[in-house]
């Protein structure tokens, strides 16, 4: 296990780390064995000298510590790519109503204030998906982090009624299938998950409103499958009615929040309709700090036009090339032009410049 160059590591090391394994049931611990003894199975050829490993090095405390402090690694759009530890940053609390967000920049973990910070005020974070009830929250935080949670949220259940609005045995029915279009996501089965996500829209359309958490979620469902589909008009349709309920339950400039913008506004400005794409685009700088609209790394979310390479033809592609390619047509020439998307991770849709259209 190699640390990190970075200064900010010497802070805090990975044996500082609290493992909570007096806290864990025996099922949980368990599991963490059996895991232990496979990883040593299968790090028996890499590492067979055992003096390389670092001194007193407990695999199975190892586990358990990267349980209860590693960190869900996101691209620029939020969407999951890995996991890490950042021995540092596992000091910051958790709150359901945090002042400050995780942001990574490639590997490098950033933290960004999402409101005002009074003088004294504890610098945290919410270690879980805010769109989540405090049932839902106090559960979790008690089987991944071992504690109950007794922040405002938790203490008067805020925003709980909004969360949860519409009929019961709707949205517990809609709860339920969710974990079934989630399942179909992950095998990129996106044809299975927009049909679902129609279905489930179609026939709740009058008993569930946009902002009841679950029926949010499958409104995003519903707009990822239409992007990964090409659907991009029909990928606006959902996304707009997901922007109030984001405002709501993502305050301040929390990035969730700002990647929602940045989508709705990209496909706004795909589809012609460029008063409400820049009228969003001036929100998404409102909501993004200008070195993160700037870097390198996240110059994806810039709107600015790019040539598609000219070697790029649907039968010059590797078969697993021609699935990360989508067209669609000019709006002004309705001729064909490329948009690239980037699979494994979130379609991230680059903006190319329409043959007779240079300005464009």
């Amino acid at each position: 296990m190699e640390e990190t160059p970075s200064e900010s590591e010497k802070l805090y090391s990975f044996y500082d780390l609290e493992s909570n394994i007096s806290k864990l049931t025996e099922d949980k611990k368990e599991g963490l064995r059996q895991l232990a003894v496979t990883f040593q199975h299968f790090m028996r050829e890499e590492i067979q000298d055992a003096s390389k490993l670092p001194p007193s090095f407990d695999i199975f405390e190892g586990f358990a510590k990267v349980i209860c402090n590693s960190f869900t690694i996101c691209n620029a759009e939020m969407q999951e790519v890995g996991v890490g530890l950042y021995p540092s940053m596992s000091l910051l609390n958790h709150s359901c109503d945090p002042n400050c967000s995780i942001v990574f920049s490639g590997p490098h973990l950033l933290l960004r204030a999402v409101r005002d910070i009074e003088v004294g005020e504890e610098l945290t974070i919410c270690y879980l998906d805010m769109l989540m009830t405090s049932e839902e929250r106090r559960k979790q935080l008690r089987d991944q982090y071992c504690f109950d949670c007794d922040c405002f949220r938790c203490q008067t259940q805020d925003k709980d009624a909004d969360m949860l609005t519409g009929d019961e045995q709707v949205w517990k029915g809609v709860q339920e299938s969710l974990k079934k279009i989630e399942e179909l996501k992950a095998h990129w089965k996106w044809e299975q998950v927009l049909a679902m996500c129609q279905s489930i829209i179609s026939s709740n359309s009058e008993r569930l409103p946009d902002i009841n958490i679950y029926q949010l979620k499958v409104l995003d469902c519903a707009m990822d499958a239409c992007i990964n589909l090409g659907l991009l008009e029909e990928a606006l349709f959902y996304g707009i009615r997901t922007m109030e309920p984001y405002r709501i339950f993502f305050p301040g400039s929390h990035p969730v929040r700002g990647v929602q913008v940045m989508k709705v506004g990209k496909l706004q400005l795909h589809q012609g309709m460029f008063p409400q794409a820049m009228k969003n685009l001036r929100l998404l700088r409102k909501l993004r700090p200008r070195e993160e609209m700037t870097s390198p790394r996240s110059s994806e979310l810039c709107l600015e036009p790019q040539r598609a390479p000219s070697s790029i033809t649907g039968s010059s592609l590797p078969q697993f090339q021609v699935m990360s390619w989508i067209r669609i047509r000019c709006p002004l020439h309705r001729q064909a032009w490329v948009v690239a998307s980037c699979p494994p991770v979130y379609p991230v849709i680059h903006m190319h410049t329409c043959p007779q259209h240079e300005s464009y």
